[in-house]
């Protein structure tokens, strides 16, 4: 079965703004520095070198420092220790995606994100080889929203990790995942590929103390022969080099201004963050809790914490990994610390990213290119023979589903379920009675135009009884399609949002991510389908 050529825009399953981003839509263009293509990460690789480079290389030193030791205990490849010195060089960039800890990678989409991030190096490499690029993990290990992360999904049977949760989830224990282990190894069945994945979950989370550990020794058997990078920002060195950041957003709350001026732009969307006047939250192993400004005093939320503006720049000073930014200051802290060029997400991420150009302005950093990650549809050869012998294209597979039932109909009828001709040939009909109409009194125009409606509107009430008879015809066939539907987009979703990639691994094995990184192409703006 042929694979069709299906546009992010065509899929229906992306908002608005990303639609209109993609299109690249002039009233956005506000919003963002530059749009993704070759041509512009020649521009953006020119700037980022200025506005990066400009400081006798100490950043580049802390960082290579930071990342030698968050690795001390982690085998990584040749090609991912050759990166992290890589990133000692002026001429050296990266490429960065981001991700919350979801318990065994969660969703599929976790995949995606990271071969996008690497595949656009290898590409970047291609057309720009006198510079080094280095694909980026940046892990969300100041999060603090458990109930998102702590579950995947295996063969529709939810998986999770049931205990309490305060303060960064990359600090937290992984003490209990032993019983999340052997409800996964029960589902799992046997298999040299069966064996792989549980003998990976044990090491990851039973051989790792926290959940940081955890996912980084995960992230890194999963891509480390790919030089991936994986970061946690979670430092109190890298957290030094933002110490200027964390200073002016206590005291001047710049970013709440700058967004709020910035959203009006956004106002026939819905705006995905609302900033607050301090984007900035207090942690410790147990606590996480917003920065508000109350009555003259800086003061730690639910509990009795309170600072001066003396005390909290001192606090800043001495302690600066207790400060964590939220959603809306993540992105900069991240430019801040990385050579950064271009940071891929999903739709989600990109609209947040969208509020924040005039922002990352204000701070005299450079606003990195905004790309849509790859979106996959994996399919298998058999579902893909199925597809070909109910006469099904993956366009129609990506169809509303009421919508694919009402087409496959139309298509298996004998005869044209479309009334259109008769509908056609009675509005003619009326139009001399109109004329006569037009000439007498207005009631009778009136009676001519009720006329006129019910009997339009009986041809359409046929036309729907013709068409529910035609499903009840059909319906072996009709059930066939949706079934195969359903497996695809599971609960009327996106695959990739649902299913946790152990269910195609246990299939598959290596050839699951060799077959996405052979396939994805980060630049071109198409939904792939890859049958396995």
């Amino acid at each position: 079965m042929p694979t069709d050529c299906i546009s992010y825009q065509e899929s229906g399953y992306f908002s608005s703004l990303i639609n209109d981003y993609l299109n690249e839509k002039p009233e956005l263009k506000a919003l963002y520095h530059r749009f993704p293509n070759l041509e512009n990460f020649k521009l953006q690789l020119e700037e980022k070198g200025k506005n990066f480079n400009g400081n006798d290389n100490f950043k580049r030193e802390i960082l290579v420092s930071v990342l030698e030791k968050q690795y001390e205990s982690i085998q990584a490849s040749e090609t991912t220790l050759n990166n992290i010195q890589l990133l000692n060089q002026s001429n050296t960039f990266t490429i960065t995606t981001g991700h919350q800890l979801n318990l065994f990678t969660g969703p599929l989409y976790f995949l995606y994100k990271i071969l996008s991030t690497i595949n656009l190096c290898k590409e970047l490499k291609s057309e720009f080889p006198e510079n080094n690029f280095v694909p980026i993990y940046w892990m969300a290990t100041e999060d603090h929203d458990f109930e998102e992360i702590n579950y995947f999904t295996f063969k529709h049977k939810k998986i999770s990790w049931n205990r309490e949760s305060f303060g960064p989830v990359g600090r937290l224990s992984t003490e209990g995942l032993s019983d999340v282990l052997a409800v996964f190894e029960s589902e799992i069945g046997l298999g040299k590929n069966a064996e792989y994945l549980k003998n990976l979950f044990k090491k990851a989370y039973l051989e790792h103390t926290n959940l940081a550990d955890a996912t980084r020794f995960l992230a890194n058997e999963l891509f480390a022969k790919e030089g991936l990078v994986i970061i946690d920002g979670d430092d109190a060195d890298l957290k030094k080099l933002f110490i200027p950041y964390i200073k002016n957003e206590l005291l001047h709350q710049t970013a709440f201004a700058e967004v709020n001026e910035t959203t009006p732009l956004l106002e026939s969307y819905s705006v995905q963050v609302n900033p607050r006047e301090i984007n900035l939250f207090y942690i410790e192993d147990n606590l996480r809790e917003r920065i508000v400004f109350e009555n003259g005093k800086f003061a730690i939320l639910n509990t009795k914490l309170t600072f001066s503006e003396d005390e909290i720049v001192k606090e800043v000073e001495n302690h600066p990994e207790k400060f964590s930014p939220n959603v809306l200051l993540r992105p900069l802290y991240q430019e801040v610390i990385l050579p950064n060029l271009c940071y891929i997400g999903g739709g989600g991420e990109l609209a947040y990213w969208l509020e924040l150009k005039s922002f990352f302005e204000s701070q005299n950093v450079t606003f990195p290119i905004l790309l849509l990650r790859n979106s996959v549809l994996l399919a298998t050869e058999k579902q893909s023979k199925k597809a070909d012998k109910l006469q099904l294209t993956w366009r129609d597979l990506f169809l509303n589903q009421q919508a694919l039932f009402t087409q496959k109909t139309k298509l298996l009828s004998e005869f044209t379920i479309d009334f259109f001709v008769q509908k056609e040939a009675l509005k003619k009909q009326f139009e001399d009675l109109h004329k006569i109409a037009k000439a007498t009194d207005k009631s009778f125009l009136g009676a001519v135009k009720a006329q006129e409606a019910k009997q339009i509107k009986g041809l359409e009430n046929l036309e729907k009884r013709l068409l529910k008879a035609e499903k009840r015809v059909h319906q072996e066939q009709l059930n066939r399609t949706i079934a195969l539907q359903n497996e695809l987009f599971p609960n009327q979703s996106l695959q990739e949002r649902k299913v946790n990639f152990s269910e195609f691994y246990v299939e598959f094995g290596e050839e699951l991510i060799e077959k996405l990184l052979t396939e994805l192409k980060p630049l071109e703006q198409e939904f792939k389908v890859v049958v396995l």
